[in-house]
């Protein structure tokens, strides 16, 4: 279904538009070449986006895929290797791109259900010191993952466990500050055990495009040489920069509502026959459909303007609230789904 048709887009926080305020401050922002270093909001974004995580330095970059990638071959070089979760972004749903453009190869490990990777499995998949083997050069984690919050205990432990074996640590943070208002904890609190964390300005906090990378100077340093190199300077950023920052300060504490509407939607969901419903943490809730019905609900759905993601033959959607998906659009939703199942 094309989003022209959709009266609510629930397929991720992705589609969010930029609001008229935030329109505003793209027609007035101040721009310069940044390749050159000459974009002045540009480098705003960037001390921002790094006061407010808890590092020396950031790096504005097109998107959150571009981000990991400049991270991964920041800390690795060719023939190194990286541990990673089996369902992380970075290695499920990056078109592989560490191995074809940083000759970087992923040591990927289960996921726990709660989206953690054992610490004992950490351990083992660390290659000894072997010309035989990839050199284990980093720990990567994800949070929010799968709109699942990592326990903070948890992430304190694997990242000294890295670090205590000589990893360094990367965190794909592109819903981090999610992560942060579910926990009532400041983002750079959960930044602070990892070198580098890539977060995106253009999901729950509404921008259209952009991430950051953020971490020590020299470690960002390295990465605008890879920026560059990926293709990823740009000119007058600045008009781009300006959302980002509009974004990090006027949408990270409203991220509440969406978890809020995450949490009702999915609870009446739950009350639904033929579903079943994995109660969110964040913004994101998964739901079970059975099989004999998916295709029919998925339709029914889609026919009534109420844009989701399914997979698996419609038998799993993908339900994420946003920006723009309010109490109203949760309830309306759950108005088309009962139509469909309880008749």
């Amino acid at each position: 279904m094309e989003a022209a048709a959709l009266k609510y887009d629930f397929r991720s926080d992705t589609v969010t538009r930029p609001s008229a305020a935030m329109r505003a401050v793209i027609a007035s922002a101040e721009v310069g070449d940044d390749v050159f270093g000459d974009d002045p909001t540009v480098k705003q974004l960037e001390a921002r986006a790094a006061e407010i995580i808890g590092k020396e330095a950031a790096l504005f970059v097109s998107s959150g895929t571009q981000s990991n990638l400049i991270a991964l071959m920041t800390h690795c070089e060719r023939g190194d290797e990286y541990i990673v979760g089996q369902q992380a972004h970075c290695y499920r749903w990056e078109a592989g791109g560490a191995a074809v453009l940083g000759s970087i190869q992923p040591q990927p490990l289960d996921n726990a259900a709660d989206g953690t990777i054992p610490l004992a499995a950490i351990e083992a998949a660390i290659k000894p010191d072997d010309p035989h083997f990839a050199r284990t050069r980093l720990l990567a984690l994800e949070n929010t993952i799968g709109g699942k919050v990592l326990p903070t205990a948890y992430v304190l432990a694997a990242t000294a466990l890295a670090k205590r074996l000589g990893l360094s640590c990367h965190l794909d943070g592109a819903r981090l500050f999610n992560a942060a208002v579910a926990l009532g904890t400041p983002a750079a609190t959960l930044a602070q055990p990892f070198d580098t964390v890539s977060v995106c300005l253009s999901k729950g906090l509404g921008a259209p495009v952009g991430s950051v990378l953020v971490g020590a100077k020299a470690a960002i340093a390295r990465a605008r040489r890879w920026r560059k190199m990926l293709g990823g300077g740009m000119r007058q950023a600045g008009i781009l920069a300006a959302a980002g920052l509009y974004a990090l300060e006027h949408n990270v504490e409203r991220l509440a509502e969406d978890h809020a509407n995450a949490r009702t939607l999915a609870q009446g969901l739950a009350k639904l026959p033929g579903l079943t419903v994995t109660q969110p943490d964040t913004n994101i809730v998964f739901v079970d459909v059975e099989a004999s019905r998916a295709p029919a609900f998925a339709a029914h759905l889609a026919e009534h303007g109420i844009g989701v993601v399914s997979t698996y033959g419609s038998t799993r959607q993908r339900w994420v609230t946003h920006l723009d998906v309010d109490a109203q659009a949760v309830s309306d939703a759950l108005s088309v789904a009962s139509k469909f199942l309880l008749r």
